[in-house]
């Protein structure tokens, strides 16, 4: 962004330099003793690890991962270590990370980082942006904290901070009207020291104060993991990781006896990549 398109922001924006500098301020001070430094993915700018960390973190608890991160790590620790590994081999390490597909779209990314890129991951959002399982955020995400780039982009966290600074009174806000808000306060000379006080900011706010972020017209409740599709599939794969071949009336037998339901999610896990049907019943597909 050059100095002119950055002034002409500022006045439709309705912000001086001055306003924007005093919101980083803020929200440094703010944050102080608050700041998760100690997070394990905090304390490396390695591509791979980051981007382990962004993909275990899309949708999953923060504390839930802590630990797994660095078994997860153990076992592939490189990116050709990850993408050696058979499909198997990653589902089993991702128990119980929620969203297996998360866990095959990380390995698929591994492949094509190593096929396409020479093992090396792009440093670019276009090109991050061409790997399975990474979106918008995600590559930005990775620009910023592997390679210091002040990319624009936001989550949830971030999405709390500008909502509460700049909208308190409103509703149904769209990351379109933040995101000239996000560029125009973004730290360019340390944008992952940046991110990660808005990151920690938002959660202290959401501690603090009732969500703002459920003021965003993209805020939506996730549904209770207890019963729902998102529990069979990862009871069957579980299953089947456990023991190959196992058939669909053992699953159904497991699942207690709700042979429909698990028709329907093991047509979808097929048709996903994730298993397929032999002659002796379900495996984990390969290749």
């Amino acid at each position: 962004m050059n100095e002119q398109t950055f002034r002409d922001l500022l006045f439709r924006e309705g912000l001086s330099p001055q306003t924007v500098q005093s919101f980083r301020l803020l929200v440094v001070d703010a944050v102080g003793a608050e700041s998760r430094t100690d997070l394990p993915w905090r304390q490396t700018r390695d591509p791979y690890r980051i981007m382990v960390s962004e993909i275990m973190l899309q949708q999953t608890q923060v504390e839930r991962i802590r630990s797994r991160y660095g078994e997860f790590l153990l076992t592939f620790p490189d990116l050709e270590a990850l993408a050696r590994a058979s499909l198997q081999e990653v589902l089993a390490a991702w128990q119980g990370l929620g969203y297996n597909r998360r866990g095959m779209a990380l390995k698929r990314a591994a492949e094509e980082v190593v096929a396409r890129f020479g093992g090396m991951v792009p440093v670019t959002e276009e090109e991050l942006r061409t790997l399975p399982g990474i979106g918008p955020y995600t590559a930005g995400a990775i620009c910023a904290f592997a390679f210091d780039q002040p990319v624009v982009f936001i989550e949830t966290n971030i999405r709390a901070v500008y909502l509460h600074h700049f909208f308190p009174d409103r509703q149904g806000i769209t990351d379109r009207e933040l995101f000239p808000l996000v560029a125009l306060t973004l730290d360019r000379d340390a944008p992952r020291e940046w991110y990660y006080a808005l990151m920690d900011y938002g959660v202290l706010l959401k501690r603090l104060l009732p969500n703002p972020s459920r003021r965003s017209a993209h805020h939506v409740r996730q549904s209770p993991f207890k019963g729902s599709n998102r529990e069979v599939r990862s009871r069957i794969l579980t299953a089947i990781l456990a023991q190959e071949g196992v058939t669909e009336g053992e699953l159904v037998t497991l699942l207690d006896g709700d042979a429909l339901r698990v028709k329907k999610n093991l047509g979808d896990l097929k048709r996903e990549g994730f298993i397929a049907e032999t002659s002796a019943g379900y495996a984990i597909r390969e290749g």
